[in-house]
């Protein structure tokens, strides 16, 4: 398997290169030059794997380049079930009707990131010591794709982290995961400003081809295609527990904010996966939702990038749109790289007269959801199962029901456990979430982090200093 660049000024490369990279060279995303087919008979045999086999036979199908048997270790040693909570590994947990959550949430840090990010540490760990190389990584994150990857690097001999968040726009317990880590190899960067403030500043350090060159510059969100090929693997996971034929169809809603998670179950469908709907759901910040019902993608500046209380969707310029944009105009990187040269100097672009075609070739629909839909969702699931879920995950359920189909099981993606989220929790129940018991004393723990400004040369000196 190769992959080449969205904007088609790479060679193609194999998975371990494309690992190390992040942006390609022409500021696109890796990309595989075609997506591997599943077949209903592979699916039948895929049914009694385990997590970790699945993960293996998934990744096989993306990872050439690496032995079998090393890859098989590899999914070994990400997906030991005594690095996650709870009984079964991402359990199917019915909700009402034909809806159910696909527990995501069991990981070190209690995210869905976790699945996806496991498999990146060991890999990553694996491939610079086949080549005796260093890596330092520079990520942005908006919550939980920090703590996921800290969790996951820290103590990595071969791997410097620094990563940025957004100031005062997490979560109590987000920040406490992250700035509590006192590991040497981790550096956490708080940026006075927006997620996609942060973004930004990744995305010009990683374009500036000097500077990556010399820093041997990675990332770890999910510009990174081997984080969506991980996740992945979960989509299989979930349809091969919602059904019991081969031509059974399972929908997914995913609350989304960098169009990752999503895109995961894009290239799942494509694979042939039988999806038949990828809901959408989006918080106040709902420029996705507004592509996906106009065919006008218009990114918000950071002033009108709202502050919500599912804060890890608080983005309004999702990096991995990218990636589906390429596939919707035909794998033209021409056409591809002309789309972000208009949005680049007009602010957007129109897709309109594809719209027919986002549901019925790519099983995409969309919705939104404001706060007081989620303190609702959260109050009525709670009240009628017992379940307890996040803020973000109500903003799925709440956009799923509007995209129920008869007979079709509804999978919404859990995004992350409750207690990171307690105020919004108490608000909706009048009872903070429980907190596991290993994570009771957080807040208690001393926290080490820089305070900088939106400035991408602050950030570079700072790099220059400590990696």
């Amino acid at each position: 398997m190769q992959y080449v660049s969205t904007r088609g000024g790479m060679a193609p490369q194999a998975f371990s290169d494309i690992l190390l990279e992040g942006l390609a060279p022409d500021g696109g995303l890796a990309i595989p030059e075609h997506y591997p087919q599943v077949s209903a008979q592979t699916l039948a045999q895929w049914r009694d794997l385990s997590y970790a086999e699945l993960a293996f036979a998934v990744l096989s199908l993306f990872v050439d380049d690496i032995p079998a048997e090393d890859l098989r270790a590899l999914t070994q040693a990400a997906y030991d079930p005594s690095l996650y909570v709870g009984e079964a590994m991402v359990p199917v947990k019915p909700l009402q009707g034909d809806m159910a959550l696909l527990g995501l949430s069991q990981g070190p840090t209690l995210a869905f990131k976790d699945m996806a990010m496991q498999f990146l540490g060991q890999v990553f760990e694996y491939v610079l010591e086949k080549r005796d190389s260093h890596i330092n990584i520079l990520g942005a994150t908006s919550g939980d794709t920090g703590s996921a990857a800290e969790y996951a690097l820290r103590g990595k001999k071969r791997v410097n982290v620094f990563m940025l968040s957004p100031h005062g726009r997490m979560s109590d317990f987000q920040r406490a995961q992250m700035y509590s880590l006192q590991d040497p190899n981790i550096h956490n960067l708080s940026v006075k400003g927006v997620f996609d403030d942060c973004q930004d500043i990744v995305k010009q350090l990683a374009g500036d081809l000097d500077f990556k060159q010399s820093m041997q510059l990675g990332a770890v969100n999910s510009i990174n295609w081997a984080r969506i090929a991980a996740q992945v693997v979960y989509y299989f996971w979930g349809w091969l527990r919602a059904t019991d034929s081969a031509d059974q169809q399972v929908s997914f809603a995913v609350p989304s904010g960098n169009f990752g998670n999503i895109l995961a179950g894009h290239i799942a469908r494509q694979m042939g996966l039988p999806i038949a709907r990828l809901v959408l759901a989006t918080n106040e910040n709902n420029v996705l939702e507004e592509f996906f019902r106009t065919g006008i993608y218009r990114p918000r500046d950071s002033a009108h990038t709202y502050a919500t209380s599912s804060p890890s969707m608080d983005i309004s310029r999702a990096s991995n749109f990218e990636r589906f944009v390429y596939d919707l105009v035909g794998r033209d990187p021409d056409a591809l790289r002309a789309l972000w040269d208009q949005l680049a100097t007009q602010g957007y672009f129109d897709l309109s007269h594809l719209k027919d075609r986002f549901e019925s070739e790519y099983g995409f629909v969309a919705g939104q959801s404001s706060h007081a839909d989620r303190i609702a969702t959260i109050a009525q699931v709670y009240r009628e199962t017992q379940v307890l879920i996040d803020p973000h995950t109500a903003d799925g359920v709440k956009v799923a029901r509007d995209h129920m189909q008869p007979g079709v099981p509804m999978l919404v993606l859990e995004t992350a456990l409750p207690a990171k989220f307690s105020e919004t929790i108490e608000e909706a129940i009048g009872q903070p979430a429980p907190v596991p018991e290993h994570l009771q004393h957080l807040n208690d723990l001393p926290q080490r982090v820089v305070v900088m400004d939106a400035d991408v040369e602050q950030v570079r000196a700072y790099m220059l200093r400590n990696a």
